[in-house]
C-alpha cells in the first residue's frame, strides 16, 4: 500500500523554466487520491522561497512544510551543533543562511556554487577544512541537466575534490542521505513501507531512497535521465516510466497492492 509520495523537482516537475508536460495534472491527481506529498529537492542554486515561488508560478502550490531542501537540513545541523557556516554556495542560496547565528567553531557548507567554483574559493575552503572546520556537503550529485539540455558538473565533483585534498569525508545532508528521506516521511507520518520516491536521478533519488528503506522508487525518463541509468546503480528502480504523468498512473494503480 502507498500512502506517501516523495517527488523530486528539477527534471521531474520542471525542466529549466518550463513545466514538464502533465506534471501539474499528475500532482493534482495524486493529491485528489488522498496521497500525502512532499517535494524533496537537491537543488542548491535556489533558496527555499524561490523554489516555492517557482512551483506556484507553475500552478503547483506547496507550503514550506511540504518542501525539503539540503539547505534546510544544513541549518538544522548547524543549529544542533552550534557551528557558524563558512559558505561555498551559489549567491542565490545564501539567503537561506543569512540570519543563522552560531558558535566560534565553523562548518564548511558546500553546494553548487556555479561560477564561484574557482581556485581561490576552493583553496580557501580547503584551508578551512585543514584548520578544523566541519565539512558539510549539501548534495553529492555528479551532474545536472543545464539550460542548454546537456549535462554539467554538479556539486558532487567539487565535494570529492575537497575530500581528496583534505583527507576528510563530507557529511552529506541532501539525497541520498537516509536522514533526508526519513525526515520528509516523518513530517507526514508515513512509514517507509508505504512510501514511494519519484526521481530522474537513478543514483541519488532512486537507489538512495531504496537504500533508505522506502518500499518503492520510480525512475522517470526526463531531466538528467540517460539510457542505461535503469541498471547503472543498485538498488535498481522498482519501475522506469516515461514521465511524472506515467509515474502518477503507476502509483495510483499500485497504491493498494
Amino acid at each position: 500500500m502507498i500512502s506517501g509520495v516523495l517527488l523530486d523537482l528539477a527534471g521531474v516537475i520542471y525542466d529549466g523554466e518550463e513545466v514538464i508536460p502533465g506534471a501539474t495534472d499528475a500532482v493534482a491527481r495524486l493529491r485528489e487520491a488522498g496521497l500525502l506529498i512532499r517535494f524533496v529537492s537537491n537543488t542548491t542554486r535556489s533558496n527555499k522561497q524561490a523554489l516555492l515561488q517557482r512551483l506556484a508560478g507553475l500552478g503547483l502550490y506547496a507550503t514550506s512544510d511540504e518542501l525539503f531542501t539540503p539547505a534546510q537540513a544544513a541549518r538544522e545541523w548547524l543549529d544542533k551543533h552550534d557551528r557558524s557556516p563558512y559558505l561555498l554556495v551559489h549567491p542565490d542560496l545564501a539567503l537561506d543562511f543569512h540570519d543563522l547565528a552560531g558558535g566560534p567553531q565553523k562548518a564548511l557548507v558546500v553546494g553548487d556554487a556555479g561560477e564561484a567554483f574557482d581556485y581561490q574559493t576552493l583553496n580557501a575552503a580547503f584551508r578551512e577544512l585543514v584548520t578544523g572546520a566541519e565539512f558539510l556537503g549539501l548534495a553529492p550529485n555528479r551532474t545536472f541537466q543545464d539550460v542548454d539540455g546537456k549535462l554539467s558538473l554538479d556539486a558532487g565533483a567539487f565535494i570529492a575534490a575537497l575530500e581528496f585534498a583534505s583527507q576528510r569525508r563530507a557529511t552529506i545532508l541532501g539525497k541520498p542521505s537516509p536522514e533526508f528521506f526519513l525526515s520528509a516521511l516523518a513530517s507526514m507520518n508515513c512509514p517507509k513501507a508505504k512510501a514511494v520516491m519519484v526521481g530522474d536521478d537513478a543514483e541519488t533519488d532512486v537507489a538512495g531512497a531504496l537504500q533508505a528503506g522506502l518500499s518503492k522508487a520510480v525512475l522517470v525518463r526526463t531531466g538528467k535521465y540517460r539510457r542505461g541509468d535503469d541498471t547503472r546503480f543498485q538498488p535498481s528502480p522498482t519501475v522506469t516510466v516515461d514521465d511524472i504523468s506515467a509515474a502518477a498512473d503507476w502509483i495510483l494503480a499500485a497504491r493498494n497492492i
